[in-house]
């Protein structure tokens, strides 16, 4: 496990470059952050060629295990690295608070402890939203990329962190070069969404954060009002376009990009499912709010309930509207989209379509069981035959994700949180999309919690992210077992 911490030095010095970015937008818009951001960069580049250097001779090629140890310790450790200029700037932010921020960023859930975020230092607001977008895609498959280059192989690390039931799709021939190419595809759509967000109506500066956000489904702002503080119907069509494309594969984005082609959507069922799920959705919501009154015109209606449903239902987590007063179906809808929609492979949370395809997939083949006993019944999805090891990781997951939100919430409970607060806020923890409702509703923020209900929340987001195997597989005793 000594590699671990080689490669573990190495990520933390490459990590602070990062820094870079906050630093720049420091000195041109001069709002005095910049000593906080250096220092923070030195601290890191410090410790990680420290450890880089006590433990090179123990350099190898990593093993599985190695991956998973890895991945867990940089999104603790990174987070932990990302609390330095938080705190720095603002003296009064206990470290509590400060790793949930920055677990919030790395997770792209989206949940924040700050408030007056408008008169946040402009920096710290891009810092927040930077670190959604190197978590969005993974801060992992960057270094795949350059890995190879320290003599430290890939494969393991992205097979432990890229998200979604099916882990060993190439899209090129060498690990490298997907890697690569996943952050192409990435940062092209990122760049095209902070131009059609400035041409909307944002400034460059609201524009670049909201894209970083968008992009990862993350949630972070530059305003304590979200979305609704530009009160902008144009704005949120454009957001309510890029929080789709997000929450569809990446790989499939890359592959219509280097064909010039629609066929690789079109032949994806979790995209026609994903499309589906959000159309029904929009609609069933928009009837309900006409149908009880909620605004006076249909077309309100329909504005609130589109982006709404779209933003918590891709894990996104913006808002524009107080959701928690709308007729109980309607949240309650929205945060049940959010546990299944975003397919995988893209850079939202919870359990993902394939998933949920898979299952109910499953659930036809046992009632069709139960008439035929012994007919063989392979499972198929989208024409492709499934093997059964992979459905029964998918089964094995979804007992784990029901019995993470359960055992997180009685643990809230316990601590004398009311149950809707704690359940929904575990819901949208480990779906990593930020408002619940109660406590964690859309128009409050995680600032109110005690510092044990702090930390159940950072572990849910952390749970959610890795998607529960990658960390739960450390506490094993099979894991530690030579």
């Amino acid at each position: 496990m000594l590699a671990v911490l080689h490669v573990l030095g190495l990520m933390l010095a490459l990590f602070a470059s990062a820094y870079l970015l906050p630093i720049a937008c420091a000195l041109i818009m001069r709002d005095g952050t910049a000593i906080e951001f250096v220092i923070a960069a030195a601290v890191n580049l410090a410790v990680g060629l420290s450890l880089a250097l006590a433990f090179r001779r123990f350099r190898r090629e990593l093993k599985p295990r190695d991956g998973f140890l890895l991945v867990s310790l940089i999104w603790v450790l990174m987070s932990a690295a990302a609390t330095i200029p938080l705190m720095l700037h603002l003296p009064d932010l206990s470290f509590t608070d400060a790793f949930f921020e920055t677990m919030s960023g790395f997770t792209t859930t989206g949940s924040t402890v700050l408030s007056g975020l408008d008169t946040l230092a402009p920096s710290m607001n891009l810092w927040r939203c930077t670190l959604h977008w190197l978590g969005g895609i993974g801060i992992i498959v960057l270094a795949v990329a350059v890995l190879p280059l320290l003599g430290v192989g890939g494969m393991q690390i992205y097979k432990a962190e890229v998200p979604g039931a099916v882990k060993d799709e190439k899209l090129t021939p060498r690990i490298t070069q997907t890697a690569k190419a996943l952050w192409f595809t990435y940062a092209a759509i990122t760049a095209v969404c902070v131009v059609a967000l400035k041409v909307s109506g944002m400034s460059w500066f609201d524009a670049i954060c909201h894209a970083f956000s968008v992009m990862s489904l993350g949630g972070f702002s530059t305003h304590d009002a979200s979305i609704g503080w530009f009160d902008s119907p144009l704005i949120e069509a454009v957001l309510i376009v890029f929080m789709l494309i997000a929450s569809l594969n990446f790989a499939r984005h890359f592959l219509a990009l280097r064909r010039l082609t629609i066929d690789p959507y079109r032949q994806d069922p979790e995209v026609r499912a994903n499309w589906m799920l959000f159309g029904t959705s929009i609609a069933a919501v928009t009837l309900v709010l006409i149908a009880n009154g909620t605004y006076p015109e249909w077309h309100e209606s329909l504005r609130h309930a589109a982006f709404t449903v779209v933003s918590i239902g891709s894990t996104t987590g913006f808002v524009t509207a107080d959701y928690e007063k709308w007729p109980v179906f309607a949240p309650i809808w929205v945060l049940f989209l959010s546990c299944l929609v975003c397919c995988t492979g893209s850079t939202g949370g919870g359990i993902k379509m394939f998933r949920t395809l898979l299952l109910s997939r499953q659930a036809t083949r046992e009632m069709k069981l139960l008439v035929h006993p012994s007919a063989v019944l392979p499972i198929r999805v989208g024409g492709q035959l499934v093997p059964e090891r992979v459905v029964n990781s998918v089964l094995a997951f979804i007992f784990l994700y029901c019995g993470t939100i359960a055992a997180l919430t009685f643990a809230l409970l316990l601590t004398g949180l009311d149950v809707v607060s704690a359940l929904s806020g575990v819901i949208a923890s480990v779906n990593n999309m930020g408002p619940g409702l109660g406590k964690a509703g859309p128009m409050t923020n995680y600032g109110s919690f005690t510092d044990l209900q702090t930390w159940i929340f950072s572990i849910a987001m952390l749970l959610g992210r890795l998607e529960i195997f990658s960390v739960l597989v450390l506490f094993t005793a099979t894991f530690w077992r030579r």
